[in-house]
């Protein structure tokens, strides 16, 4: 039994910890917030330590000691190398074909990796009003690669997505080359159950390891869409121990950073 073991770990370490290892340190990576912003500096704190980092509000280079709450947070441009303008990010390093893998969440998402974080339900009388896109649609077609990491659930991933914030596959084969997308789309799909890759042909994505102790039922059970095994289907690693602490540790400084001072009674 490994120390990971020992320590035991949720499903959503697993997730973060597994995308976090898809990233090198030759990566220039655009950072989207919350469980993208955990992997990302969970590889530059153990073994990506020369990744860039870049987020959409122009820091590039940045090594933030908590996660921030948002683009503008002030904790990204305190440890960047530098700032630039949005319109210089977008336009010099997005457009410009320098930035390696885009690293996106998703609120709802389809087999062919498109993105929906605009609005659930009908456009015009909306069940709910999503966060919106931001950068995101340029991100997605502007990286040479897309990786995605979300939770599971037949809410999330859906045959059919509510609106079009983020063009992913299209429709699936060469839908983004017939647009004139000529970049790779997403490459990866990181849930807190499973690995998933694109077939070559169809680009539907394709379960290729099940996380420890995950099941091929689980994952058909939190999916909206039949869901397709590679034949020859791996077992993601188990965190290690350093995986472990420094995702945890991330966390507790984040937490204490954002919780601000504690509050009390007053007394006379």
């Amino acid at each position: 039994m490994s120390d990971a073991d020992n320590l035991g770990f949720t499903p959503n370490e697993m997730m973060t910890i597994a995308a976090s290892r898809a990233l090198e340190s030759e990566d220039v990576c655009f950072v989207g917030i919350g469980a993208p912003s955990a992997a990302c500096n969970v590889a530059r704190l153990t073994h990506a330590p020369d990744i860039t980092l870049i987020y959409e509000s122009g820091t590039i280079g940045t090594a933030p000691d908590v996660l921030p709450l948002s683009i503008g947070d002030g904790e990204l441009c305190e440890t960047a190398v530098t700032t630039v303008s949005v319109p210089e990010m977008f336009r010099y390093w997005l457009q410009g074909g320098r930035i390696s893998i885009g690293f996106l969440g998703a609120a709802q998402l389809d087999k062919f990796g498109n993105i929906n974080t605009t609005v659930i339900g009908d456009y015009a009388h909306p069940k709910t009003r999503l966060p919106g896109g931001g950068g995101a649609p340029e991100i997605a077609t502007s990286s040479r690669q897309v990786y995605i990491t979300m939770a599971q659930s037949k809410r999330g991933m859906v045959e059919k997505i509510d609106f079009f914030t983020s063009f992913g596959h299209g429709g699936g084969g060469d839908h983004r080359k017939r647009l004139g997308i000529d970049t790779a789309g997403p490459t990866l799909l990181i849930t807190d159950l499973a690995i998933w890759k694109p077939d070559p042909v169809t680009k539907e994505f394709t379960v290729v390891s099940l996380h420890p102790g995950v099941t091929r039922e689980q994952v058909q059970e939190t999916c909206g869409w039949l869901v397709k095994f590679t034949e020859a289907l791996d077992e993601t690693p188990a965190p290690t121990e350093l995986e472990l602490k420094t995702l945890r540790d991330l966390q507790a400084r984040t937490r204490a950073a954002h919780q601000g001072p504690p509050t009390g009674k007053l007394h006379k």
